[in-house]
């Protein structure tokens, strides 16, 4: 995919092998992770998870050094159907897809890719065999429209679905606040087809803000990370492909762990490091603030 809000049409940059964390060294990392430092969830982000042959044997690593935490996927579901089974088999217990259409020329607009087909039978793969599904929709204002037809379809998959507000770290640095679309809106036209009351968040810390949908069970949340900042609640720590901790999304600082990896740091050394990157975390991610630059990498880039 090259989606027009996360990856320019040529793609990026390719990443030399020998810079990439290896399925060990990413294993070594969640176990210090969930041992060490507390994290109670773990998820695989992009890029593409699904581009790394390897993610079965990285999950289930994962599932053997911690054994009673939840390992989800973020994925576009291109290629999912072939691999969900084995996914499953290796402990992954929970899905996010991203799907911002069902429309069809709109969904080849914006990913600049045919793939819908391919998309929907990851979705209905990952409901057979993974279980929990969710559909993530960054909602661009040329597609606004079709928000409420995504939402019929996720409700008749039996999906849930969570919308995004458009975030700045952009592949083509074309993002302004003035055209994104604020999620006061977006539920001004879901309105006007469903029925919506509000139903908060699962836990303080969960980004999605949820609205039962004809009065539920089902739910649509919205990711309002622009407009309703949840920064003062965010429990989050980012770790890179090439083993650098981002203590936020939007900040270009970096704490190398690879290095340290190769080194011969010892566990509690690493943990350490991590804990001084997030110890350094900012207050805030400044979006609203005149000054505000977005960060150098996109979101195809750093996990987005």
């Amino acid at each position: 995919m090259r989606c027009t809000y996360c990856m320019p049409a040529e793609g990026l940059p390719a990443i030399p092998r020998e810079r990439l964390l290896s399925a060990d060294e990413l294993v070594r990392l969640v176990g210090i992770a969930v041992h060490r430092l507390g994290v109670c969830e773990v998820r695989f982000t992009g890029g593409e998870p699904l581009m790394r042959r390897d993610l079965e044997d990285i999950i289930e690593g994962c599932t053997r050094v911690a054994p009673h935490v939840p390992l989800a996927i973020t994925s576009n579901a291109v290629g999912l159907e072939h691999r969900a089974q084995g996914l499953a088999r290796a402990g992954l217990t929970r899905i996010n897809i991203s799907l911002d259409t069902v429309d069809r020329a709109h969904f080849a607009a914006l990913t600049r890719r045919d793939r819908l087909d391919s998309v929907l039978a990851g979705i209905r793969a990952a409901k057979r065999h993974i279980g929990r599904v969710k559909v993530n929709a960054v909602l661009m204002r040329e597609n606004l429209d079709g928000a409420a037809d995504l939402l019929r379809w996720c409700l008749d998959e039996g999906v849930e679905l969570r919308f995004i507000e458009e975030m700045p770290p952009d592949a083509d640095q074309a993002w302004t606040r003035e055209q994104m679309v604020p999620a006061q809106e977006l539920l001004d036209v879901l309105g006007t087809r469903f029925a919506l009351t509000e139903a908060g968040r699962e836990d303080p810390s969960a980004p999605a803000e949820r609205w039962f949908v004809d009065g539920g069970p089902a739910t649509v949340g919205i990711i309002a990370s622009v407009t309703r900042s949840f920064c003062g609640d965010c429990d989050r720590t980012r770790l890179t492909a090439e083993g650098t901790v981002r203590s936020c999304l939007f900040s270009d600082d970096e704490t190398d762990l690879r290095e340290a990896l190769r080194s011969g740091a010892g566990d509690d050394e690493i943990a350490d490091l991590w804990r001084a990157a997030m110890w350094n975390k900012w207050a805030g991610h400044g979006v609203a603030a005149a000054d505000f630059v977005p960060p150098q990498r996109s979101m195809g880039a750093i996990g987005g």
